[in-house]
């Protein structure tokens, strides 16, 4: 006769049942969800994990559907074929289990990052009603990748996609969703935003390990953050043992004495830390290789404002570590040129140091560095030189998020989708000497040179005794002259040099011109 199953028995049973449906399950990493935008015109890489030897069958919409089998690790990976625009397509994907994703699209998909201003959101803009009522786009798809940082490179990153809506526009970079809506309302197709930014955080955490190590000079920052990592668990150790106790007996003591206690003193870095070199390549950027993109659009560098020198070698890096593991090619590159930022300048040149690595600020500096990365081919800067708020210049978050993103989208559409606009500010090329003046020549001037007011602004020029002084400055044409008040010959040139400089030079376009100087790319 046979036993009855006792209720420990048929626990156990149901168990092993679910974990064996568990194991059996495909999954897909969270950027493959309903209402995602998939990139058009390029084979598309869908990934995931499964069983190992499991099938997993992909079928998206009315597309032949591609077969795989998961190897040894469980993972899997298909590239469907290059697919046209499309909306509200099905995707599914079939192993031991069925996931369908609804509301498809297939459009243009942009990653979107940097740190605090880009990700700055919607709901701080200074009119967050208005633009919030007017977010409704079902064509405008959005991610927001939730914050993570990480030892090393991860798979996945919490986050979901959701069409624009003033809910979830919301919590959304301001300065990407303009650029996003600008895009798709000039060009008509669905477009998708991966946002994934952190704020405060250096260009350093946003590249990858192998990247870092491979440039002497960004080996070392490596190195010194891989030592605060390992020198963690001791510090802490110290903190905790040492210096917690020493300050609650000087907290104690004060207050004994009646006077004010001392700030509790700050616990070490956790290696986990944002800022730490490759934790955010790892946590944020590494979960989305290699799904199919446009391009990235970028604001950041205020982190690195101290160390700008090295941003001329850093910032480049990046860019072709992320080109090099999306595997797309040199897909287009777009950055923000950073803001005028603090107190409006009153001198021709700011105090010596103030603009120099460990000075008060290196923004002028960063700012060349940003500029020169442009030699790097499919790259291109919207500039926010004027967007300081006027009311509170000393405020890092100008809240004139619309301006940037249209001008991001100006580069993009006149780049990439043969839209004939302006998309640049006038940038230096070239200075003659003409006697006692300067002959400044650039390009971007479409439309023509203009100064923003009566006279020209921003001009400095040098002597040949090393003194900088307010140049006179005038439009001729397609140049710029310049000259001094005193009639010295002018040895070198320099315009909104400053970290808020007084420049208003402009194109036919109004978009403003990029900050120069003739006399050295050096550290001075």
């Amino acid at each position: 006769m046979r036993k009855p199953f006792s209720r420990r028995g048929a626990l156990l049973l149901s168990l092993c049942a679910l974990n064996s449906v568990a194991q059996a399950d495909v999954k897909l990493p969270s950027l493959f969800s309903s209402n995602m935008v998939l990139q058009r015109d390029k084979a598309v890489p869908v990934w995931g994990t499964a069983d190992p030897g499991e099938s997993v069958t992909v079928k998206l919409g009315t597309s032949a559907p591609v077969q795989t089998t998961a190897d040894a690790n469980g993972k899997w990976k298909v590239m469907l074929v290059a697919q046209p625009v499309a909306r509200a397509v099905t995707m599914s994907v079939t192993g031991k289990n069925a996931l369908v994703l609804d509301n498809v699209a297939v459009g243009e998909v942009w990653v979107c990052s940097g740190q605090s201003n880009m990700g700055f959101s919607m709901g701080r803009l200074r009119n967050p009603e208005q633009e919030l009522q007017a977010a409704t786009n079902p064509d405008l798809h959005l991610f927001n990748a939730v914050r993570t940082a990480e030892l090393t490179p991860q798979d996945d990153i919490k986050g979901s996609w959701a069409t624009s809506d003033p809910q979830s526009a919301k919590d959304f970079s301001a300065v990407a969703f303009f650029f996003g809506n600008e895009l798709q309302r000039k060009l008509g197709v669905p477009v998708g935003l991966i946002h994934s930014s952190w704020g405060g955080t250096p260009a350093e955490a946003w590249t990858s390990r192998e990247a870092l190590a491979a440039v002497p000079e960004l080996k070392q920052r490596l190195d010194e953050s891989d030592q605060r990592k390992a020198n963690y668990p001791a510090a802490l150790e110290k903190y905790e043992k040492e210096t917690l106790p020493a300050w609650q007996t000087a907290v104690d003591e004060a207050k004994a004495a009646g006077k004010a206690a001392p700030g509790k003193p700050g616990a070490p870095v956790k290696p986990t830390d944002q800022n730490h070199a490759t934790n955010l390549f790892n946590g944020m950027i590494a979960p989305l290789i290699p799904y199919g993109i446009k391009g990235a659009i970028w604001y950041q560098g205020e982190s690195n404002s101290p160390r700008p020198i090295q941003y001329r070698t850093l910032f480049p890096t990046l860019i072709r570590d992320w080109r090099s593991r999306f595997g797309q090619g040199d897909f287009p590159f777009y950055w923000v040129q950073l803001a005028n930022y603090q107190a409006v300048q009153t001198q021709p040149a700011e105090p010596r140091g103030s603009n120099t690595p460990g000075g008060r600020n290196g923004w002028p500096l960063l700012r060349e560095a940003q500029a020169l990365t442009l030699s790097l081919p499919n790259t291109g800067m919207a500039t926010a030189i004027d967007l300081a708020d006027a009311d509170n210049p000393g405020d890092i978050h100008p809240h004139n998020k619309q301006e940037v993103g249209k001008r991001l989208a100006l580069v993009a559409l006149g780049k990439d989708y043969g839209q004939q606009q302006p998309f640049e500010g006038p940038m230096f090329v070239s200075m003659s000497l003409e006697g006692a003046k300067a002959r400044l020549k650039f390009k971007g001037i479409s439309g023509g040179l203009k100064s923003r007011g009566e006279k020209l602004q921003g001009f400095a020029v040098k002597s040949e005794g090393g003194e900088w002084a307010w140049a006179d400055a005038t439009i001729e044409g397609d140049t710029v002259v310049v000259s001094s008040a005193g009639g010295t010959v002018p040895v070198a040139v320099r315009y909104a040099w400053a970290s808020n400089p007084i420049g208003n030079l402009a194109n036919g376009a109004g978009l403003p011109a990029i900050p120069f100087r003739t006399d050295t790319t050096s550290v001075e």
